[in-house]
């Protein structure tokens, strides 16, 4: 193992001199909503494209019943369902927007500048941290740095 390896994470991954481990340990805490955050809205993209989807293959059922001679069904799914706001006056791209604009952005813009005040722009610090605790000196698969 080189030195370098050894030495513990780079310098990216260090807390800036006079960072206590109580704000390492709050801007963790604050990555940590963050990700939650970015897993919701990951799940919002899913609902998004599932609703699609879903509205695609509702139109091919409603050419398909019409074709097998239920008119009056597929005329009331089409009219009814097809096409639909999913909230009122809303389509799911429109929920999107409003998600990433209202509340998304406003998040992982302030979490940035929080970061960039307290810990000159520094992630996942805390991680680094537990890294640090939790690895076995001298074990080729838990060296420090790439």
């Amino acid at each position: 193992m080189t030195e370098e390896h050894a030495a513990g994470p780079d310098p990216r991954h260090r807390p800036p001199e006079g960072l206590g481990d109580e704000l390492v340990e709050a801007l963790g805490t604050l990555s940590k909503a963050l990700e939650t955050v970015e897993r919701a809205r990951g799940r919002l993209y899913d609902f998004h494209q599932l609703m699609g989807g879903a509205d695609l293959t509702l139109g091919k059922a409603v050419d398909q019943l019409r074709q097998a001679g239920a008119r009056a069904e597929a005329d009331a799914l089409e009219r009814e369902i097809v096409g639909r706001n999913v909230l009122p006056g809303m389509w799911t791209f429109q929920i999107v927007e409003v998600y990433d604009d209202s509340y998304y952005r406003p998040f992982s813009d302030l979490e940035r500048q929080v970061r960039e005040r307290l810990a000159d722009g520094r992630r996942h610090l805390y991680e680094a941290r537990m890294k640090e605790e939790r690895r076995t000196p001298g074990h080729p698969d838990h060296t420090a740095r790439p």
